[in-house]
C-alpha cells in the first residue's frame, strides 16, 4: 500500500522490496533516482513546490523515518515499515554486483567512504568519487557518465540532492542515483551513527540531537510535522482510501 503524507507520496515497500525494486530499475538500463524523505524533508515539501515537484517525479521514494511511519498510520494508510536511507544503503551494497559513484561530502570524505565501500564489500567496484562542493554541474556529469556507475550515492543534502537528480536524470545515460545525504559521512567514519538499541527504540533522531546540538533549528520541525499531521486527520475524518 502506497501512502500520501502532506501531499508525499511514499512507496509501500519492505527493505527486502526496495532493494529488489532498485536492483530492477538499474537492470532496466535507463537513468532513474530514488528519494529518501523523512519528515523534515516532508514539511519542506508545504512551501518548497520545486522539491515537492523533484520528489514526486522520483522512481522510488522511501519512508526515512519513524514519522513517516507513524503520519502513515494515523492517516489510514500505513507503509509496511520504516525504510531508513542509511539502512536502504547497506542492504543496497550486500547485494549489488556492479559498480557505485559517491557524490557528495567534503573534499576527501567520499575518497574515505569509497575505501571502507570496498574493504567491506569486495564485490562492489567505486567507479568514481566527487565532493560537493561544486558549481559547475556538467564536469561532474561527465566524470559519472565516464565511470559508468550502476549506483550514484548523491549526498549533497536536502533539498539540493533531490533537485540536482531530477535536473540531472535526462543528462545521464544510465544508472540508479538515490538521495543519501549525511550517508558518506558515516560510512567514511567521520560520524558515528546511533547505537543499536536507540535505533530499535526509534530514538535515532534524539540520540543525533544529543550529540549535534546544532540540528535543534532543523527537528524544531518534528512537532510542527506532527502538529500538521493530526490536523490533517481531523479535517479529514475517516482514514484515507489506500493508494493503487
Amino acid at each position: 500500500m502506497n501512502a500520501r503524507v502532506m501531499g508525499v507520496l511514499f512507496d509501500g515497500v519492505t527493505m527486502d522490496q526496495a532493494v529488489d525494486r532498485a536492483l530492477d530499475l538499474m537492470a532496466s538500463g535507463r537513468s532513474a533516482y530514488v528519494c529518501t524523505p523523512n519528515p523534515e524533508i516532508v514539511w519542506d515539501c508545504r512551501r518548497d513546490s520545486s522539491l515537492r515537484r523533484a520528489i514526486a517525479a522520483a522512481d522510488m521514494t522511501l519512508p526515512d523515518g519513524i514519522g513517516i511511519v507513524w503520519a502513515s498510520r494515523v492517516l489510514g494508510c500505513p507503509v509496511p515499515e520504516r525504510v531508513t536511507g542509511y539502512d536502504f544503503l547497506l542492504a543496497l551494497l550486500e547485494q549489488l554486483k556492479g559498480s557505485v559513484y559517491l557524490l557528495g561530502g567534503r573534499p576527501g570524505v567520499a575518497e574515505r567512504a569509497a575505501a571502507a565501500i570496498e574493504a567491506r564489500w569486495p564485490a562492489v567496484t567505486v567507479a568514481g568519487t566527487h565532493h560537493g562542493y561544486f558549481e559547475d554541474d556538467e564536469a561532474v556529469l561527465a566524470d559519472i557518465r565516464a565511470a559508468g556507475a550502476d549506483f550514484i550515492m548523491v549526498c549533497l543534502g536536502s533539498p539540493r540532492q533531490e533537485l540536482w537528480m531530477e535536473a540531472n536524470r535526462p543528462r545521464l545515460p544510465h544508472g540508479l542515483m538515490t538521495g543519501l545525504g549525511g550517508c558518506i559521512d558515516v560510512l567514511a567514519g567521520d560520524v558515528a551513527r546511533a547505537p543499536e538499541r536507540w535505533i530499535r527504540l526509534n530514538l535515532e533522531w534524539l540520540y543525533r540531537l544529543l550529540h549535534q546540538p546544532g540540528r535543534i533549528r532543523r527537528q524544531i520541525r518534528l512537532p510542527l510535522f506532527a502538529l500538521a499531521v493530526l490536523a490533517e486527520r481531523m479535517k479529514n475524518g475517516a482514514p484515507k482510501s489506500p493508494e493503487p
